[in-house]
């Protein structure tokens, strides 16, 4: 028994370390001056001559530094799987928010739980989502991305970056699937990505109550949202977003103009 409880362990091991060298980990150099870490996760059968989907994640603030293993854990699941890599070729970017740094201009109290979250869109952008989003373009101007079919996902403060991403670029993408987040419901306007949000309504980290929030803001500007809360989840609700079966579906199906 035991034997065989080491084989197993030592194969979720095996199987996590090949999931980490699927990636390429890359330095982005803005025009500015600005870098950015990132890993890239490529088509199986990667043809530069095609054109693919582009899936942007964003982390959450629990995860920044120089390394980011642990957000590949929560986010590459559902694109390393060989039958999700066959039916869905996509290029799956996750950027590195370094840890001074957040990807949502947000400030918050720590004093009370859960915590009270200001959003104001009227900040400037935070130097880590700029450069995101400059990557973003950049491997859109490179040719090997399908510009109809850009997509933006991301849990915790990556689910603020999100929503803040989508509205200071409006045309960029074709859907946004935030996790756990929340955004400014005052400046919220303009924008016709369609939305799929996720929250658990136990979150003692970010109440629920932002992404309701976010919910009814965007129908009464007649933008397309789903919503799912999950009853009883806690902050981790990004596992049981993941593990969605329309998760994929809903947003390759997805096209700016359409």
């Amino acid at each position: 028994m035991k034997l065989l409880l080491l084989f197993l362990v030592f194969c979720a091991y095996a199987a996590s370390s090949q999931d980490l060298s699927m990636f390429e980990r890359k330095e982005y150099t803005s025009p500015n001056g600005g870098t950015l870490l990132y890993r890239i996760l490529y088509p199986e059968h990667y043809d530069r001559g095609k054109k693919y989907p582009l899936v942007l994640f964003l982390h959450g603030a629990g995860e920044r530094g120089s390394d980011n293993e642990k957000q590949l854990i929560h986010g590459s699941k559902q694109f390393v799987e060989p039958k999700v890599r066959k039916k869905y070729p996509a290029i799956v970017v996750f950027p590195q928010c370094p840890e001074e740094d957040f990807w949502a201009s947000v400030k918050f109290d720590r004093n009370g739980s859960p915590f009270q979250f200001d959003f104001d869109y009227s900040r400037p952008l935070n130097a880590s989502l700029v450069l995101a989003i400059d990557l973003v373009k950049t491997l859109v101007g490179n040719g090997s991305v399908d510009a109809r079919r850009v997509y933006i996902t991301g849990l915790s403060m990556g689910g603020m970056g999100t929503f803040e991403a989508v509205y200071h670029n409006p045309g960029l993408f074709a859907a946004a699937m935030p996790i756990c987040g929340g955004g400014d419901t005052l400046r919220y306007e303009k924008v016709k990505t369609p939305f799929w949000i996720f929250h658990g309504d136990a979150d003692q980290v970010v109440d629920v109550k932002y992404s309701r929030a976010m919910v009814a803001r965007l129908r009464q500007l007649k933008v397309k949202v789903k919503y799912t809360e999950y009853p009883g989840v806690n902050h981790n609700s990004w596992d049981s977003a993941f593990a969605e079966p329309k998760f994929l579906r809903w947003m390759f199906r997805k096209r700016k103009g359409k």
